[in-house]
């Protein structure tokens, strides 16, 4: 597939690397310096998008290949206020859009565990939640998407449990605390931690370069090419 790949950082490159060793091809990259070059006209050489870039320029990148009729998987976080924006118009233009806070194979199995063992601990009210992200300190948005994925899934099987917060000083028991750490050079570790006067139970997922999430996103625009419709990790994998 040819591949236009917007953002061209640590990220985008890693993206590349992987695509070009599948027999992929990158027909386009659009990074800061060359922005003006995202137009329909561009666009028109590629079969799927791959956008990550961040929150100021995601939502306008999305529009912009799904207004041209191109795929687009989206990686970037700290946006999702204007969600239902993107997700109406991406049905509205017949488009095929895939969004995940976390690209990773292993993330996404993760989440399936997360999902599972907040339905286990609901029975048991004595068992306190929390979690932590660690990101290098280049990462824009905190709490990580990831972390926001985790505690949400949290939210819904954890009854007891009604919001998160990043205030580690709250009194409120309904609430989830998320902790954020920003210490180079670490790709991502995430902590979702059970306590109770007994004992501890914790699940951790701790990325080991880049390579998981770029092959993930990879493979999520394989899935892409073909649909319509919004899509998640789950469908990708088939979870």
């Amino acid at each position: 597939m040819k591949i236009a790949l917007i953002g061209y950082g640590k990220m985008g490159k890693a993206i590349e690397a992987i695509a070009v060793e599948k027999g992929h091809s990158v027909v386009l990259k659009i990074d800061v310096d060359n922005a003006a070059d995202l137009n329909e006209k561009n666009l028109a050489q590629a079969d799927v998008a791959i956008e990550f870039t961040g929150p100021h320029s995601a939502v306008s990148n999305v529009m912009k290949c799904l207004a041209s009729g191109i795929p687009v998987v989206c990686g970037s976080t700290g946006w999702l206020e204007e969600w239902d924006e993107v997700q109406a118009f991406a049905k509205a233009n017949n488009g095929s859009l895939v969004y995940a806070s976390n690209y990773s194979i292993g993330v996404n199995l993760f989440f399936e565990i997360n999902k599972h063992l907040a339905k286990l601990i609901n029975d048991y009210p004595n068992y306190d939640v929390s979690l932590k992200e660690i990101h290098h300190t280049q990462k824009k948005d905190a709490p990580s998407g990831t972390a926001i994925s985790l505690a949400e899934q949290v939210l819904e099987n954890l009854k007891r449990k009604k919001s998160w917060t990043i205030d580690a000083d709250t009194t409120n028991e309904s609430e989830v605390i998320i902790a954020s750490e920003r210490i180079d050079p670490a790709p991502g570790t995430h902590h979702v931690k059970y306590s109770s006067s007994i004992d501890d139970i914790e699940i951790i997922h701790t990325a080991h370069n880049r390579i998981g999430f770029a092959g993930g996103a990879v493979k999520a625009a394989e899935f892409a090419i073909g649909k319509k419709g919004v899509f998640g990790m789950k469908e990708v994998l088939g979870l």
